[in-house]
């Protein structure tokens, strides 16, 4: 039996507003944000084994847990 030609859905025009948000959404993130969150955790991961290896201060750890901790967060931000 023949098959049928499936119907291409309707696209409705988007408003400005919607438009701006659309495009502004694709946008890739700059380099320097992307340099900065994996900086961010590398410098972190340096911190945390110095800290072990020499036997620096607890606070050491701390700064770069915290260096870890904020480059993970920036992830949710990176497109």
């Amino acid at each position: 039996m023949p098959e049928s030609k499936r119907r291409k859905p309707k696209s409705r025009p988007l408003s400005p507003a919607a438009q701006a948000a659309a495009s502004k959404a694709k946008e890739p993130s700059p380099t320097w944000y992307v340099v900065t969150m994996a900086g961010l955790m590398i410098v972190g991961v340096i911190l945390v084994l110095l800290r072990f290896v020499f036997e620096l201060d607890q606070l050491v750890m701390f700064g770069g847990l915290i260096a870890i901790a904020v480059g993970f967060a920036m992830t949710t931000n990176y497109h």
